[in-house]
This record gives C-alpha cells, structure tokens and sequence, in this order.
C-alpha cells in the first residue's frame, strides 16, 4: 500500500503546481497536502484531519463539496452522453443552461457561447468585441481598456488585459497593447480622498481617456465590485453606473468579467445588478457548476449577435470553439446547481450571513499589524501592513501571508492569501456559527504571526 510520504514524493516528481514556487518543498518540513474526500464546507486529508475551505477551493465551491444531488446528476448525465461538439449538434443540458443564464441575466441578454474556464470566457468577449466593431465597419476600434492591476486570466489575450506585472511583466513582448486606467482602491485612493467620503473622482481618468481615444476603444473591461487578483480590492457599484455612462456616451463597449464574482458571491447573481447596470458583454466561470467540472461561458445581447449573422459569403461567422465547448456533464451540473440555488433560496438566505461576517471582520480592526478590513457580501479581506500608520507594506519575500495561512492550515481552516491579504469567500452554504469559527481561526492565525515577526 502507498504511503502518504510516497504519494507527496511522486507528487513532488511528477506535478507542477499553479502559481507555486516548488522549491519551497525542497528540504522543508511543509509539503502539500493530501487531501482525500470533501463534504460540505470541509476538506479531510488523508489523515483525517479537517479544514474548512475558506477559499471554496480557489473560488469555485459554492455548495459545498461532494454534493449529493450534484454528484446524482454528474452520474446520470454520464451514462446518456458524456461529450458531443457543440458544432451541428446540440443537446438539452446546453439548453436549458442557455435559457436560465439569460433568464437570470435579464433583458437585453439573449445569447450564450461556452467555452472552457474563466481565461477562455475573456478571450471569447475580447475577440468578440473586437470582430463586431470591425464588421459594423470601424476596424480602427481596436484597443482594450483595463484597470491597473486588474486580472483578468493567464491565456494570452487576458493577459494583455491584466495589470498584474507578477502574471504580466515577462510575456510583454508576447501581449497586444492595451490602455490602463488607475484602478479605484479605497484604502489607498489614487485621488487621496478619504473613503466613503469622495464623488468617485478615479473615473475621471476614465472620461479623459474615453473623449481623447474613443474613437479607437472597442471595449473597457472590468473585474465588478472586487479586483481579486490584486488582493480583493473593492470599490463602489457608483463607479460601475458611472463607468456604464460613460460608455454609451462614447459608444464603447463594456466587458463585465463576472468569473469570480457571480452566483452569489457578492449577495446577488451578478454583481452588476448592485449597480443597477448591464453590461454588453459578461463572463461567468468557476461557481457556474459549483466547482465540480470546467466551465465558462461569455453572455451577451442581440445587438452584438447580429453583426455576426449572416450567410457564409461575408466570412462574418465568430470562428473561435473549444473541443469541449458546452460539454454535456459540465452543463447538465451547471442546471441542476442553478436548480439547487433558486429552490433552497440560496441567494435569500445570504443577508444575515453576510452580517455575520461583517460583525466577525470588526475584530481584525484592533490588531496592530492589519491595515484594512474590508467586505463585498459574501467576500471578506483582511489587509496586513508593516506600519499602520503610514500603511508600509510588509515586503514581498516575507511572506507574512503564507506564514499565515501555515497556521491556520494547522489550526483546520485553508486560507490562501494573496500576498499580505488574507480573505475569506467560502462556500455559500456556510453557517454562520462556522463563519465565526472561520474568522476565528484567521484572527488567531495573523497575530501569532505578525507579533512573531
């Protein structure tokens, strides 16, 4: 039989890991850790010990893990037809997933295209984007706006549109050009103003960019509500309304990329309805099947779908597929998951976990090494700095965040942070007793660390 020991050693031979620095592992006593089974919001390794997944799993858990009525339907969509192109051919659990997205998008949504993961849904907006303005005759709409630090994916075309340097900088000479805008970041405002105290002043570089180039932006894209990548960085809905007027006064598109933030994470299905908006195009992935298989699509309204409709003399066609592009057991999850959330009231019942939550965050205020708290429904960040006062960053090659999340992995919650952030997005069907265990656990976790360092 195979040990643990032997199972982590082929591991370390064999599998390189995401986002991950494997040397790490080298003549060091942390390994990764073997985890065997999952059931509700807890992960057991092969040990036997308990974790709370308090990052749902890299975001995508929202039910819980090992789901049974999840796990009935995976099985029984498996023994009618487990794949199919989607070139053709068509099948019902695409469908009917078509159907609900638009229904729970609303008007003027009409039309989904699948695809794969979070990265291939942008890709699938961008080149959309691009190709209807070039087929409504202005080819010369070609650039993409972004925000600093934004992330966006790590397929090339969403790189272009990120401004991470961590995930960008090398592959410049690889990326198209794109225009970055100053990301709104309330804790340390670009404009100096005082949060919650500002008329969003950050979109004015917007509207500045907007009236000098309009005539040369196909589209502006945005992470809404919270900049993940960047260390859950969250800012108004105002700034959405704003952003989508400015958009229809200059005729440029808006790209909403919903992948981390959609199916409840922020209190609503899409966090654009906070902002009472829609955008022309948006991207959901990771909670669409509730983390069990890969999935993606880009959704967007008849206006753009149009511009592509015609006979094949024109070479009007949107070439772009995916081998799996909506793959039967991804979709037929996907259904029964949105099923799951609208007839146990999921999103209904978020209200008061997420007041939990808000109450639990207070705490981390009073310690002396945590900067900013702060929370979008069902997201809560927590942002350690060296200095309070002036907001000194700890640096990079610290590591106070990993050192973090090491002792709450030992105390039973997985928090993997983003550099100095430590955040909380678990899944949907926590408790709100084990939401205060959650936070506990953190609290504990970043002042052992922070008084040791």
């Amino acid at each position: 039989m195979t040990t643990k020991e032997e199972w982590i050693a082929k591991d370390l031979k064999y599998v390189w890991h995401p986002d991950t620095q494997m040397k790490q592992y080298e003549g060091a006593d942390f390994k990764p850790t073997l985890i065997e089974r999952g059931e509700g919001i807890y992960l057991y390794d092969i040990d036997g010990n308990k974790y709370i997944d308090g990052v749902s799993s890299w975001w995508v858990n929202t039910l819980g893990h090992s789901n049974p009525k999840l796990n009935n339907i995976l099985t029984q969509q498996a023994q009618k037809i487990e794949h199919v192109l989607l070139a053709d051919f068509t099948h019902i659990p695409a469908i009917e997933l078509a159907e609900k997205l638009v229904n729970l998008a609303g008007s003027p949504f009409s039309k989904v295209f699948y695809s794969d993961d979070g990265s291939t849904a942008v890709e699938v907006a961008l080149k959309m984007a691009y190709q209807y303005w070039y087929q409504k005759g202005k080819p010369e709409k070609k650039y993409f706006v972004s925000m600093t630090d934004s992330y966006h994916g790590d397929t090339l075309g969403s790189v272009s549109v990120g401004g991470i340097d961590i995930y960008k900088k090398i592959f410049n000479p690889l990326v198209f050009e794109t225009l970055k805008v100053c990301a709104p970041y309330c804790y340390r405002c670009p404009k100096n103003k005082e949060c919650g105290k500002c008329n969003i002043e950050c979109i004015d570089e917007v509207e500045a960019l907007f009236k000098s180039r309009s005539s040369e932006i196909a589209a502006m894209i945005v992470e809404p509500l919270v900049q993940g990548a960047a260390g859950m960085r969250m800012y108004p809905p105002l700034y959405l309304s704003k952003l989508r007027a400015l958009c229809d006064e200059y005729d440029i598109l808006l790209i909403d990329d919903e992948v981390a933030m959609a199916f409840g994470r922020t209190g609503k299905y899409f966090a654009f309805e906070h902002a009472n908006i829609k955008p022309d195009i948006f991207c959901v992935a990771k909670g669409i099947t509730a983390g069990y298989i890969p999935l993606a699509a880009t959704i967007t309204t008849d206006k753009i779908y149009n511009a592509f409709y015609d006979d094949f003399s024109t070479l009007k066609t949107f070439y772009h597929g995916h081998s799996f592009t909506g793959n039967p057991v991804a979709c037929a999850v996907a259904v029964e998951n949105l099923k799951i959330m609208e007839e146990e009231k999921i999103i209904d019942s978020l209200q008061p976990k997420i007041e939990k939550l808000k109450q639990c965050l207070k705490k981390f205020k009073e310690l002396q090494h945590v900067g900013d708290v702060r929370q979008t429904g069902m997201i809560g960040a927590v942002e350690m700095v060296r200095n309070k006062s002036t907001k000194e960053p700890y640096d990079f090659v610290e590591r106070i965040g990993h050192k973090v999340f090491k002792e709450a992995l030992k105390n039973g919650a997985l928090l993997r942070p983003i550099g100095n952030v430590i955040y909380f997005m678990p899944p949907l069907i926590i408790k709100e007793e084990e939401i205060e265990k959650l936070t506990k656990i953190a609290y504990n976790a970043i002042k052992t660390v922070t008084e040791m360092n």
